[in-house]
């Protein structure tokens, strides 16, 4: 089961909820596990990723979010822990169009995090086309930040092409994620807020819960 406190956050406290997330999932990296799917065209320019997850292992390169399945090293967009246990996300078509690499590290194997990636390329603000939220708060401080282009489409939801969770997938190369996911959330066609997945506890305001998200729109 999920914990609902993030021990990160708050070591020894208890807050109650009126949901529960059921169950996780346990990727060993020795086993070359990730999920795929293949999908049709879907909305390139919004969508939204929510994802929790518990790191198993620190310091080497894994891929905890999609990607997209392709014939070589072009056409991709891997969402990584690099080997400094940074978050390195981009979007790649022969060149970088689109990157966000944090300043600051995940390195507590013991928490639960929460991370959300929402696209919208259609805004006319550059920093709002890409949003990464962590435990409930956007993350605005960045190493390396290139906004998406305007109408720019991301190399996800391509049609016939497999959506990968779980690896860094292409015709030559893997780096499996170790770890354990819950609750993972892919919408087509909205940018959503870390808030549409998860709340502050009403009592306790600096722990991130999840919250029921059947009625979005998945798309």
């Amino acid at each position: 089961l999920m914990p609902l406190i993030l021990p990160g956050n708050v070591a020894s406290a208890t807050a109650s909820t009126t949901y529960t997330v059921a169950n996780s999932c346990r990727m060993n990296k020795a086993d070359s596990a990730y999920f795929h799917k293949t999908t049709g065209a879907g909305d390139r320019q919004k969508w939204t990723l929510s994802c929790w997850l518990k790191r198993g292992s620190l310091g080497i390169l894994q891929n905890f979010g999609l990607t997209q399945t392709n014939s070589g090293n072009n056409n991709l967009m891997p969402w990584v822990f690099d080997t400094s246990n940074r978050i390195d996300l981009y979007d790649y078509n022969s060149a970088v169009s689109a990157q966000l690499v944090t300043t600051r590290v995940f390195r507590d194997p013991s928490s639960w995090y929460h991370f959300v990636l929402a696209v919208d390329t259609t805004l006319g603000t550059a920093n709002n086309r890409m949003r990464i939220y962590i435990n409930g708060v956007e993350e605005t401080v960045f190493t390396t930040r290139v906004n998406p282009a305007l109408n720019y489409n991301f190399n996800i939801n391509e049609d016939t092409k497999q959506l990968v969770l779980g690896a860094y997938y292409t015709s030559s190369a893997a780096s499996f994620f170790d770890g354990y996911y819950s609750e993972v959330v892919f919408i087509d066609g909205t940018q959503y807020a870390a808030s549409d997945f998860g709340e502050f506890d009403e009592d306790s305001p600096t722990i991130w819960k999840p919250i029921d998200v059947s009625g979005l729109t998945f798309g």
